[in-house]
């Protein structure tokens, strides 16, 4: 069957009209999300409410509802949020620095994460979600297993490192205690506290020393 001249027009007129539409959308989510994070920055994320979020974004409740339903919902979209910034940030500390052995990815990952807790508002409360208990659990993976994923990734396709099972429970380990460590480093301080973060660092590496 053809398609006619205006048949082609009304087609691409409609795409043009909703593509603004959802951009709008998505940037009215991350501005919500964005006061939702500052929010937290200031009183933590069990404070967190949808009408503090609405005040914040100088936006209706109802327009909080009509993305999120609740303020779970709001906490694991910014969680979520965080771990695609934090992964990035991972991404390309480790194809820069190419570390080549484990304590050394590790390393990286401790100053990728600094520098995520440094400049996302709100990270240091809620960082990547596995501070939440929301049941029932709707993925057996959390934020931090998806940092070590990608930590090992790195370490056996780039650097060519062989990993046995042992060795990638102790990454796993290893990340949950930077994590652990970061947040107390940063638990009163937007820059960090450099004693911790250097421990957080030193107990990493102990972790997968003679691993990788």
């Amino acid at each position: 069957m053809s398609v006619t001249k205006e048949q082609q027009f009304n087609s691409s007129s409609t795409a043009i009209r909703v593509e603004p539409v959802q951009a709008r959308s998505a940037a009215r989510v991350n501005a919500l999300l964005d006061a939702a994070c500052a929010t937290m920055h200031e009183f933590g994320y069990e404070q967190l409410t949808t009408a503090m979020v609405a005040e914040k974004a100088g936006a209706s409740i109802g327009t909080v509802y009509r993305y999120f339903p609740d303020r779970v919902a709001v906490l694991q979209a910014v969680a979520s949020r965080n771990l695609e910034r934090t992964l990035e940030v991972l991404g390309q500390r480790l194809r820069s620095e190419a570390p080549t052995s484990l304590p050394g990815s590790l390393e990286v990952a401790v100053d990728a994460l600094v520098e995520v807790f440094r400049n996302e508002p709100g990270f240091r409360s809620l960082r990547v979600g596995d501070v939440l208990d929301i049941r029932p659990v709707a993925s057996a993976r959390g934020g931090n297993s998806e940092i070590a994923r990608v930590i090992r990734d790195d370490a056996e396709q780039r650097a060519g490192l062989r990993l046995d099972s042992d060795a990638r429970v102790a990454v796993e380990s290893a990340v949950d205690v930077i994590d652990a460590l970061l947040g107390r480093a940063f638990l009163r301080s937007d820059r960090g506290e450099i004693s911790l973060i250097e421990e957080a660092k030193r107990i990493a590496a102990l972790a997968v020393t003679g691993l990788g």
